[in-house]
């Protein structure tokens, strides 16, 4: 499976932008030019994120999660929980999620 998510030339050189993804949402951005992608759900009880200067925030309890790693800094969520981050491809510049391929 392979559908594509942004094209490159519609994310943001900082911060974040949120991308519908099945349903549900999903936050893409860079760490050092490289495109990635996480599902905007906290690992405490699910609330949205939002990007705050390299962080990603959850709104509802404060939990603080690193851009770099997905893994919490601080907050309620679950010790070493780390932000589910999907696999990724860049073709034709634009960034697809990729599930299922050899």
């Amino acid at each position: 499976m392979r559908v594509q998510l942004i094209a490159l030339s519609d994310l943001p050189a900082e911060g974040s932008t949120i991308v519908p993804f099945f349903g549900k949402e999903i936050h893409v951005y860079r760490v050092d030019g490289v495109p990635r992608a996480v599902a905007n759900v906290c690992m405490h009880l699910g609330g949205p994120l939002e990007c705050r200067d390299g962080e990603f925030v959850c709104p509802w309890h404060g939990a603080r999660f690193d851009m770099r790693s997905g893994h919490k800094i601080d907050g309620p969520a679950p010790q070493g929980a780390r932000l589910m981050r999907l696999p990724t491809v860049i073709e034709n510049d634009a960034l697809f999620y990729v599930w299922g391929e050899a």
